[in-house]
């Protein structure tokens, strides 16, 4: 279960990287009454489910380490 949870760990950090920065690059800046407003037509969906795997992973890596102590 270790072995796993440090798997999808690794996945969870190198996905929310790389989709973090497709979402960021995707956004538009406007400049409206001398105020810049971020427009963002990314889709988010892969972030957020990236997120859950990296905190899956910190999960099942921390629960992994108290089952052995």
């Amino acid at each position: 279960m270790k072995a796993a949870g440090i798997v999808l760990l690794i996945l969870g950090i190198i996905g929310t990287i790389v989709f973090g920065i497709q979402a960021i690059n995707q956004s538009e800046s406007v400049s409206f009454l001398g105020i810049d407003i971020g427009i963002s037509s990314a889709n988010w969906a892969p972030l957020i489910v990236s997120a859950v795997v990296l905190i899956i992973g910190i999960i099942m890596t921390s629960s992994a380490r108290k089952s052995t102590t």
